[in-house]
């Protein structure tokens, strides 16, 4: 496919995995990775996107937006949430609302001046938290808007939308991505080595298994 691509890069197992996935798809000289310092109270994640750009050989910006801690409604950017607490309409705690939709709405104008036409994010939702800003219905939306608000050639790929864990796997294999998640980091709780008890960790411990792969987070 022809033209430059920008990954949403967290720093975690599902955007590497779409890292290399542009990488392959693309090419590694028209892609880039965009970070969004957004508050998140887990500064590491910052530190391996950084890393795991460098070392796949893409150019990396960290953009900062930090209201999302301003407006303190979940736990990922507030001290105020425990991961045990109930959230609200049926969402665990860690959904941080509408984060997905600026992200990508940052991503879009950031390509505009640089002639960047697709965007690459991992959003997914199969196997997942049930976020609402990650199902497919919500991003062919917002790629309307995008294209009506900033650029009628923008796209938006979403290659693990339908996956589950263990296909989000078996990808990163496929695409030379494993080793790289030795350096991701997906723990809620924040901590390296992972706690293995919230749900981010829950799911990747499943995924690596049912796909009869070591995670190499695991053994680094």
């Amino acid at each position: 496919m022809s033209g430059d691509a920008l990954v949403v890069l967290s720093g975690g197992q599902d955007s590497t995995t779409c890292l290399y996935w542009a990488i392959r798809r693309f090419g590694q000289q028209h892609v880039r990775a965009i970070t969004f310092d957004y508050g998140q109270r887990h500064r590491i994640e910052l530190a391996c996107a950084a890393r795991i750009a460098a070392d796949a050989g893409v150019p990396h910006v960290e953009l900062p937006i930090d209201t999302f801690a301003a407006l303190g409604s979940d736990a990922l950017t507030s001290t105020e949430y425990l991961l045990e607490d109930d959230g609200k309409d049926g969402l665990p705690v860690t959904f941080v609302p509408g984060r997905n939709l600026v992200f990508l709405t940052f991503a879009a104008a950031y390509c505009w001046p640089r002639d960047i036409q697709h965007i690459v994010t991992g959003v997914a939702q199969t196997d997942y938290s049930g976020y609402p800003d990650c199902r497919e219905n919500t991003i062919q939306a917002l790629e309307k808007t995008l294209q009506l608000g900033i650029s009628g050639s923008i796209r938006i790929h979403t290659p693990l939308m339908h996956l589950s864990k263990k296909e989000t796997v078996l990808l990163a294999v496929d695409v030379g991505a494993l080793n790289a998640l030795a350096d991701t980091h997906t723990c809620y709780a924040g901590m390296r080595p992972p706690c293995g008890k919230c749900q981010a960790c829950q799911l990747r411990v499943k995924g690596f298994s049912e796909a009869g792969v070591t995670d190499p987070l695991m053994t680094s």
